[in-house]
């Protein structure tokens, strides 16, 4: 890193060490040179006049990258595609005249962004496993403790600390899912030629159609690509960028949607992140603990989010067969989103691991709002006791509003102490604190929780169970 030049703080201070190096330009030769191989290898079998010695010199010389001089080429020619051809030709002159034979750039590029692609979407499986895992256990543990629920933020009824923890986890199920879906839905744009007509390697075996179908299939396999798109202009459909950003956006909206009630939670003192124990919150306030893993996940949700928008508007902008403005912001927009995503998951990954419950705020804050909420309840028992409901009902209305006027002013919640001291609930008196226990307003949540974490959420956990559970790397 040099502190005179621009580096994206994606690489610098958020993404994996892993993610940072499958989008590097090492990484990105090594696939085109693979391809260039393949493509050889198969010709070559398949009859064209390759020598199996050329095949062999293109493999010893592969990973014989002089990206000094590939730049040189390109200052000169102005074509990345044909610097590298030309790097890779000196690095195996023997076979310097049969590298790229009958292909088109697309062949390395639109193949090598695929295969990047799918292996960056597996990346990204493990951290969001393992963060549904640490959701799942912590889902667990907090299944029955009673917090106050919050519509439009403000004071509702009651759910558990554990049935939200799933309304996380769900959300980030869905997107598990999707992911493995999108990785395993990607196609190989294939060997196609300059128009996707496959003309140049038609040619190339006079006619037979059948070899270049074969000659496809082999480097297609070789790359680990079971199927290939069947029809392409120069390019594989660039609507498939705007569907594997568009499943990044939707990760990303779940983690920023989690890390937002986090943050909500905090202020509340409920709970929090982890923080660390040299951990500065503020520079100038030393007391302060801010959320600050929360507010980055938030953040490069937003920034993963907002490039759908470009990938969508390269799908509808593509000229016919193909136009090359598509080239500067796909550079952009593939391998910052998922380095954005990896660094949003491996902080997602950290705080779930580490979430702290502070249970006394959260009686505290039940405490304040219960006796609200268990109105109906006691109307209802002491109407069966024999009481008119009518008057019970105006009663009640009056400490409510007198209760409620107390809390704006700061002070308890008095509500119970004023329904005790009246005497037209006399006949209940002995039963309010059973029928102001917290647990009685939670309805099934805790059983919600069970049947959700068995139904759902370990299926789907055991097929990662061989897996790296993790831990999340936060960087500075």
């Amino acid at each position: 890193m040099s502190a005179d030049s621009y580096e994206s703080p994606l690489g610098a201070r958020y993404a994996s060490a892993r993610m940072r190096s499958l989008f590097s330009e090492r990484r990105r030769i090594a696939e085109w040179r693979r391809l260039w191989i393949a493509l050889a290898r198969a010709e070559s079998e398949l009859g064209l006049p390759i020598t199996a010695a050329q095949v062999a010199e293109l493999e010893a010389g592969a990973a014989d990258v002089d990206f000094a001089r590939a730049r040189a080429y390109e200052e000169r020619l102005r074509h990345d595609v044909m610097a590298h051809i030309h790097a890779f030709g000196d690095a195996a002159p023997g076979a310097r005249g049969v590298i790229h034979l009958g292909a088109t750039s697309c062949f390395v590029t639109d193949n090598a962004d695929l295969i990047l692609m799918r292996e960056a979407l597996d990346l990204l499986l493990d951290p969001l496993a393992s963060t549904l895992a640490r959701l799942a256990a912590f889902a667990r543990e907090e299944r029955a403790l009673p917090c106050l629920a919050y519509t439009h933020f403000q004071p509702a009824q009651l759910t558990t600390v554990g049935k939200r923890a799933c309304l996380w986890l769900q959300d980030l199920l869905d997107d598990l899912k999707r992911l493995a879906a999108t990785r395993d839905g990607l196609r190989f744009r294939g060997v196609k030629g300059t128009t996707g007509t496959q003309a140049s390697f038609l040619a190339l075996f006079h006619g037979d159609h059948a070899k270049v179908k074969e000659l496809e299939r082999r480097v297609a396999a070789a790359a680990g690509f079971e199927r290939t798109y069947p029809i392409c202009g120069q390019t594989y459909p660039r609507k498939l960028d705007f569907e594997v950003l568009a499943a990044l956006a939707g990760l990303a909206l779940s983690a920023g949607k989690m890390a937002a009630d986090l943050r909500l939670l905090a202020h509340e003192r409920e709970v929090e992140e982890p923080f660390e124990e040299h951990q500065v919150g503020s520079s100038a306030m030393a007391y302060k603990r801010n959320p600050m893993r929360c507010e980055r996940i938030c953040s490069l949700a937003r920034f993963i989010a907002a490039q759908v928008d470009c990938a969508a508007q390269t799908a509808m902008n593509q000229w016919l067969e193909r136009t090359l403005d598509d080239s500067a912001c796909r550079r952009l927009v593939i391998p910052e989103s998922f380095l954005a995503a990896d660094g949003m998951l491996q902080t997602l990954l950290n705080v779930s691991s580490g979430l702290v419950v502070h249970e006394e705020p959260i009686r505290a804050h039940v405490a304040r709002e219960l006796p609200f909420m268990a109105t109906e309840e006691i109307l209802m028992a002491a109407t069966r006791a024999g009481g008119d409901r009518q008057k019970l009902h105006e009663a009640m209305r009056r400490h409510s509003l007198a209760a409620a006027e107390r809390l704006k002013r700061g002070e308890d919640n008095d509500l119970l102490e004023r329904i005790a001291a009246d005497d037209a609930f006399a006949a209940v008196r002995g039963l309010l604190p059973e029928l102001t226990r917290a647990e009685r307003f939670v309805g099934r949540a805790p059983e919600q929780v069970d049947e959700f974490l068995a139904s759902e959420v370990e299926p789907v956990l055991w097929t990662f169970r061989d897996r790296a559970l993790g831990t999340g790397d936060v960087r500075v």
